[in-house]
């Protein structure tokens, strides 16, 4: 791997906030999961969101025990499990995503053990070949850096913590340590497609996170319409929305769980709307 191409992956993530603040705004983070409702489709959705107005796309790795998830999310995971999908496939869809766009931040969300189980070097040298510019692991702490996070960063993968309300000033400096591309702040305590907080918790917290790290700071859990999406841009460099847009999956598969003719329009509807939240918040 040549230290120009790796430079060139890890560079689209802070290519893309540097253009958000250039333009003003904060950015939106769409979530969906690979292979729901099935590979094609999802392929249609990654393919369709740029357009709609995600600005960077974090991609879901199927797994059969995704603990830190809520039952939109889970349920999308095991739809995609039904259908075959696994790491082979995630990275596929990445490569399908990739052959029409060159710049859109790809990062996989998920769990250690699909990683681990397909190999880690194995992984990053996949990964990177396919287009993804960053990690986000929930269930890896800063005490496992040697693990994936510190070989992720040396093959030009960016590796995006996650912070949480009960991140004190006490551990922020570990979990910051290493991280790269944005961090992403879990405005709630408990699973995805929870309540949502405060904005003034919210501030709080951003101004908290600003004062040890010069890293973008993403928002999200609890953001599932245009209006929260917009109270979170006015704060955050980002709102990001998973569960919200992963429910409009749900919504339109017909009796057999199979998708309906609406259904790539009606996801890429949601995210227009949330763009147009997210674009006009800081006018």
């Amino acid at each position: 791997m040549s230290v120009s191409s790796t430079a060139s992956a890890s560079g689209r993530i802070d290519r893309r906030f540097a253009a958000l603040k250039a333009e003003g705004r904060a950015g939106l983070v769409t979530f969906v999961m690979a292979g729901d409702p099935d590979h094609d489709t999802a392929l249609a959705i990654l393919k369709g969101l740029p357009a709609a107005g995600a600005d960077l796309i974090e991609l879901g790795m199927p797994f059969t025990d995704p603990m830190a998830d809520g039952p939109a999310i889970q349920a999308a995971g095991l739809r995609a499990l039904g259908q075959g999908a696994g790491m082979v496939s995630t990275l596929d869809l990445v490569r399908g995503f990739r052959r029409g766009d060159a710049e859109t931040p790809m990062v996989l969300m998920g769990y250690y053990n699909p990683i681990y189980s397909y190999g880690v070097d194995r992984f990053l040298a996949d990964a990177r070949a396919a287009g993804v510019d960053g990690l986000i692991i929930v269930d890896l702490p800063p005490e496992e850096d040697a693990e994936l996070c510190l070989p992720a960063l040396a093959a030009g993968v960016n590796f995006v913590r996650l912070t949480t309300p009960t991140t004190d000033d006490a551990r922020l400096p570990a979990v910051l340590t290493n991280t790269s591309g944005f961090v992403y702040y879990v405005s709630i305590t408990g699973i995805t497609g929870a309540a949502s907080a405060s904005a003034a918790t919210i501030q709080a917290a951003v101004d908290r996170l600003r004062r040890h790290t010069s890293l973008p700071v993403a928002v999200g859990f609890g953001i599932n319409t245009p209006e929260q999406a917009a109270s979170v841009a006015r704060i955050g460099d980002a709102a990001v929305v998973g569960s919200a847009i992963v429910r409009q999956i749900e919504r339109n598969l017909d009796a057999d769980g199979r998708p309906g003719p609406g259904l790539v329009d009606a996801v890429l509807g949601f995210v227009r709307s949330l763009a147009a939240g997210v674009r006009n918040a800081r006018k």
